[in-house]
């Protein structure tokens, strides 16, 4: 592990296009501004941790756990109504 010294308003780079900055030191905590391309996810260890608990457990899912869940329409939006099966739809031509 690297470790650095930086005072606030200090920056360090991580490679060419990610930038931590202190902004703030406020008795044992330290504030850190982050800039990185959109692509880049940047998250605090535990919900990094927790989405990575979440992703795995997501993947064990059976096909038997989701089994009557295939093929159901979802709810109509609120203030509408729901096609009844057999109806044609508004939008496409009529022969």
């Amino acid at each position: 592990m690297l470790v650095l010294s930086r005072q606030r308003d200090e920056t360090i780079m991580i490679g060419d296009d990610i930038e931590v900055t202190v902004v703030d030191i406020r008795g044992d905590k330290v504030r850190l501004g982050i800039n990185a391309p959109r692509e880049i996810s940047v998250h605090r260890k535990e919900v990094y941790d927790a989405i990575r608990r979440e992703n795995r457990a997501a993947a064990q899912v059976k096909p038997e756990d989701v089994s009557g869940v295939a093929g159901k329409a979802a709810p109509a939006a609120p203030g509408t109504v729901a096609p009844k099966p057999g109806d044609a739809s508004k939008d496409e031509p009529k022969k």
